[in-house]
């Protein structure tokens, strides 16, 4: 029977040893209504019942009983990491029963556990693809065979499981895989029998969070060992799999977007436990030239199709962007773990981006169709290859890490909403929400309707009454203009007490204090750098975080690619109630070119002043880029050609 004691308080998926180095810790926030509950409830009412049955369908669960020799039958799945998609599954649930008990997703979640924990080996090995394909063969294609991927979603599942339910059964599975890892792997002279790394970093900093959870340092130590030796050559030196330069010498990001975000994640959070500043200047410095040359203005992240791959500095596709949904995810993940160490406002600035943008775009309305890949653009005439790659949305992959994975971050966002300030008892708010904040004596009633407007009022609710204590609310970057009310006292950008992004108010507050912050969401047009090629002569509408998009549908007249956007001409916001669940549209004026129909059969011209840019005008209606393909198929675009 599981070992079962009374729950703990539930904590989110980072949560920091008693000696961290860090300038910040999480704090406790509830999203009660509005944007994200809507986005949440439906994760809990359609996308995760679903998960059972989808994993059934595709073969995962019967893989765990094969290994649990409790079925016969053969190995189902194409890959060697299918075990992943149940462990992402399980956290997501976990995540969701922390939250609010399910009668009917709480059995489901303690049958599976049971099931992995049969399929486990007495050793603590656990990987259905060796046991079950290979013939038991162990560690022998470290670069693709992804066991200790696999190994690190399970511990995060794990941990996620025993915070939410104080049950041990799958922290125990995970402990004795993780210490099944220690005892084989190890560096040059440590008697370990493999100097290894796995091809996909994950393991790293699902270690340092069991090390968190448990307190072992065995599990610390592991992390910084599988971390150090990545850029040795012991993966034949590749830059797909981080294995070009070590970690601390490294001047870019590199390789598979996804793989490289997870091992950075990992550095953040040993530089957080150890405080090393070598691992936190490297931390620092990959983030800065990630988000300076590598970023989609989705936050997606991604260029090339072919390996996943970041691509050069400034390569930023629209209709090639790969922008995969697990690289939003782990940017996510990473930037939340620089926000606690560094205390700066920027890493809130991506994950707000991201979160709105290149995440949630990976998600259907209605929850249950899915985009593996994000491009800023689909042509007029697309002819989509289907398939995990699809510009189309579908509802499982082949490939299936995106979906739970979704579900994992949707099911767990109440924790990357706010922290405890520097002194490690104020508030920080990182991101909007209507709801409420919480730490240390300290609750914050909270009520907006952000994104579509622009007003957070916050109710200071809990408090000691002793001693001051500073709120502090992140200014977006994007915000032009602000007002900020506190009792009789009002303030803007040009008085207010803004430090670094942060809008700091300290005093000592009393029950019913109230805070009310004005954010401007003017609809404006954004140019990429000159070096962006691909976008050129092009501008983004974008308002508040959200980047807009036209979409074939919106534009009956034609199609997409021969429309042109008039920037001298205002943009104006029109409330759709409903249209797509209810969003806040923006109307702009273009016109369509009347391209010159020679009869030419050569696509291309002099160069001529004005050639193809007379046409019709026509109104332009812009909806947010995440609800973009929830209707019919078509055409789609980002970046608009300026006249």
């Amino acid at each position: 029977m599981p070992t079962t004691h009374s729950a703990p308080t539930p904590t989110g998926p980072v949560r920091l040893g008693p000696a961290a180095h860090a300038a910040l810790r999480p704090a406790g926030a509830e999203i009660g209504a509005g944007f994200w509950h809507t986005r949440r409830e439906v994760n809990a009412r359609v996308s995760l019942p679903q998960g059972p049955q989808l994993l059934e369908s595709a073969g995962n669960l019967h893989n765990l009983r094969l290994a649990a020799g409790t079925a016969e039958g053969d190995f189902r799945g194409g890959y060697p990491f299918v075990d992943t998609d149940v462990y992402k599954w399980l956290e997501a649930a976990s995540w969701q029963l922390a939250r609010q008990p399910d009668a009917a997703l709480r059995p489901e979640v303690d049958r599976i556990v049971a099931l992995v924990a049969a399929a486990q080996q007495p050793d603590g090995y656990l990987n259905t693809w060796f046991q079950l394909r290979q013939g038991g063969e162990r560690y022998r294609d470290l670069r693709w065979g992804h066991e200790l991927y696999c190994a690190g979603h399970l511990l995060q599942a794990a941990v996620a499981h025993h915070r939410a339910t104080g049950n041990t059964e799958l922290l125990d599975v995970a402990r004795r895989f993780a210490d099944h890892l220690g005892q084989v792997f190890g560096p040059p002279g440590s008697g370990k029998p493999i100097d290894g790394i796995d091809g996909h970093p994950e393991v790293e900093t699902a270690l340092v969070e069991l090390y968190r959870e448990t307190g072992e340092r065995d599990y610390l130590d592991l992390a910084g060992y599988f971390v150090d030796r990545h850029g040795h050559g012991l993966l034949g030196g590749e830059a797909y799999c981080q294995d070009r330069v070590p970690v601390r010498e490294a001047a870019d990001v590199e390789g598979h977007a996804v793989r490289q975000l997870y091992l950075l994640a990992a550095v953040t959070d040993l530089a957080t436990e150890t405080g090393e500043p070598e691992l936190r200047a490297a931390a620092e410095r990959l983030w800065h030239a990630m988000t300076t040359t590598k970023t989609h203005l989705t936050g997606g992240l991604g260029a090339h199709h072919d390996e996943e791959d970041f691509g050069d500095p400034y390569e930023l596709p629209t209709e090639r962007a790969y922008c995969e949904t697990c690289a939003a995810i782990a940017s996510v993940q990473w930037s939340w773990r620089m926000a606690l160490l560094t205390g700066e406002a920027r890493y809130g600035d991506l994950i707000e981006r991201t979160l709105y943008n290149g995440f949630l775009a990976g998600v259907s309305l209605d929850g249950e169709r899915w985009l593996y890949v994000n491009p800023l653009q689909v042509r007029d005439g697309h002819t989509d290859p289907g398939g995990d790659q699809s510009a189309r949305r579908t509802r499982w992959f082949r490939c299936a890490c995106c979906p739970p994975n979704a579900m994992r971050l949707l099911a767990s966002l109440e924790h990357y909403l706010s922290s405890t300030d520097t002194d490690g008892e104020g508030l920080r708010v990182h991101q909007y929400v209507s709801g409420r904040y919480s730490s240390h004596g300290i609750g914050v009633r909270a009520e907006t309707d952000y994104p579509w407007h622009g007003t957070v009022a916050l109710t200071v609710e809990e408090t000691p009454q002793d001693r001051p204590w500073t709120l502090s609310l992140r200014i977006p970057a994007w915000c032009r203009e602000f007002r900020v009310r506190v009792g009789t006292l009002s303030y803007d950008r040009t008085d207010a007490p803004v430090e670094n992004g942060w809008l700091r108010l300290t005093r000592t507050w009393a029950p019913g204090d109230e805070v009310v912050l004005e954010l401007a969401l003017e609809p404006r047009l954004t140019a990429a750098d000159p070096r962006v090629d691909a976008v050129r002569g092009c501008a983004a509408i974008e308002r508040g975080p959200l980047v807009y998009c036209l979409e074939q549908a919106d534009h009956p007249g034609g199609g997409l690619d021969d429309i042109v956007l008039d920037p001298t001409r205002p943009l104006a916001v029109k409330h759709r109630p409903d249209l797509l669940g209810g969003i806040t549209g923006v109307v702009a004026a273009g016109y369509r070119r009347r391209l010159p129909d020679d009869g030419r059969w050569w696509p291309y011209r002099d160069a001529e002043p004005g050639t193809g840019t007379a046409g019709d005008a026509v109104e332009l209606t812009a909806i947010p880029y995440y609800a973009w393909a929830n209707r019919q198929d078509g055409s789609m675009r980002v970046w608009l050609p300026t006249s």
